[in-house]
């Protein structure tokens, strides 16, 4: 999209954003163009969720929702797992990888999913999603297009690594990337921060904008194409993870739900991760921090604690009623976090604490717009090793162990 100096100082001037061409006259002609190119593609309407931050997003009436536990998959594991199968044969299912992160919690700046969490040998991140999605390609003699969402920190980068590697043996003809939308980062005074004299800071706009990217970058046409009615979508930072899960897909298609949700049981109650819940009737999820000590300490029916069942940010989504949600605005939240930004001499700082926002839509409230939802219970040692942190809690030594305990060789 075009636009001119005078068109890009008046869209600025209406959100109070002026600062943002200070630096416009010592530009040459691509920093200009860059520029103005990003005020014209920028969405500063998310700088009016400031206003209402302290607020949050209310949260309905929250109630228990109960999970397909192991017991009971175990039993139908079979004709669950025919049902997933057949799906996939029949081109019925995609799988949707969100990879728009970079690696700065674990000390690197490169993106997340080329990360070496090999002790012996080079094992990547990405390599162990893919070798987890091929184990179905095998079983079902079927290759499943898999679509990578980057976003503009890491597209090259990620499209560079991926390519250079052959995919780690996935067909490259089914790898489609798509990038995420960006929203742009504020300081506490609400004020854009800049990170070059010719770039707004900007930040990918949560987990909950991986749809509306595939349809804004023409990636949807694809899915419509190939006939897809069920989207799998998972986060690059889980490397035990079940991908395309014929057993999975196949309970919630026989249950006829909207989306499926793999979920583990808490390992506390305190544990730091959503759980699955019902708001105001409605499937949804409830952020750790807003769990309650009444809902903490609550029990179901069989007397275990009600809202058990933590969510790993693996789902399997019904593709009609996701382009029926297309029609309605998804909550933005506001999120403190630490935002890279130029000074007054120039130079790129890299913050050690918050120093302003970031504006996230997040897949929970996709998952809050379905009508109906399979909360799916996966044995926690077999598929949630998260990679969040170098050391510790959710950390490479830990997903390592992990992955060690599964037989992977490091």
């Amino acid at each position: 999209m075009e636009i001119t100096y005078t068109q890009a100082r008046e869209k600025l001037n209406k959100c109070g954003q002026e600062h943002v061409l200070r630096y416009y006259d010592e530009l040459d002609d691509a920093g200009k163009t860059e520029l103005l190119e990003q005020v014209a593609g920028t969405d500063f309407s998310v700088l009016d969720s400031l206003k209402q931050k302290d607020k949050g997003v209310q949260k309905g009436k929250i109630t228990p929702l109960g999970a397909m536990e192991l017991a009971e998959i175990e039993k139908s594991r079979e004709h669950f797992c025919e049902i997933g199968m057949q799906a996939i044969r029949e081109g019925k299912v995609g799988a949707v990888l969100l990879a728009g992160g970079m690696g700065t919690r674990l000390g690197s700046d490169d993106p997340k999913g080329v990360y070496n969490i090999g002790i012996t040998k080079e094992i990547y991140i990405f390599e162990r999603l893919i070798i987890n999605l091929l184990e179905v390609v095998r079983c079902t003699d079927t290759w499943i297009p898999l679509f990578v969402m980057t976003s503009d920190k890491n597209h090259d980068a990620t499209v560079r690594f991926l390519t250079a590697h052959d995919f780690f043996g996935y067909k490259a003809e089914y790898v489609h990337f798509f990038q995420q939308e960006m929203a742009p980062a504020a300081g506490y005074d609400g004020k854009i921060y800049m990170e070059s004299k010719s770039r707004m800071s900007t930040s990918p706009n949560g987990n909950g904008g991986w749809y509306v990217s595939m349809k804004n970058t023409g990636v949807l046409d694809i899915v419509k194409k190939h006939g897809i009615e069920w989207l799998n979508v998972f986060a690059v930072d889980n490397v035990l993870q079940r991908i395309a899960d014929p057993v999975f897909i196949g309970a919630v298609i026989e249950k006829q739900c909207t989306v499926g949700a793999k979920v583990v049981r808490k390992n506390a109650p305190d544990e730091k991760v959503g759980v699955m819940c019902l708001e105001d009737g409605r499937p949804s999820i409830v952020e750790y921090y807003e769990l309650t000590e009444e809902l903490m300490n609550a029990k179901n029916e069989k007397g275990e604690p009600a809202y058990n069942f933590g969510v790993i940010l693996n789902y399997l989504f019904k593709e009609s009623a996701l382009h029926e949600m297309l029609k309605k605005k998804l909550p933005l939240h506001v999120v403190e976090k630490k935002i890279p930004y130029m000074d007054e001499a120039g130079n790129l700082v890299k913050p050690e604490e918050p120093n302003g926002y970031k504006f996230e839509n997040l897949v929970l409230d996709m998952i809050h717009e379905m009508d109906s939802c399979l909360p799916f219970e996966v044995v926690r040692n077999r598929e949630f090793a998260p990679i969040k942190n170098k050391t510790g809690v959710d950390s490479v030594e830990s997903a390592r162990a992990l992955l060690r305990e599964n037989g992977v060789d490091l």
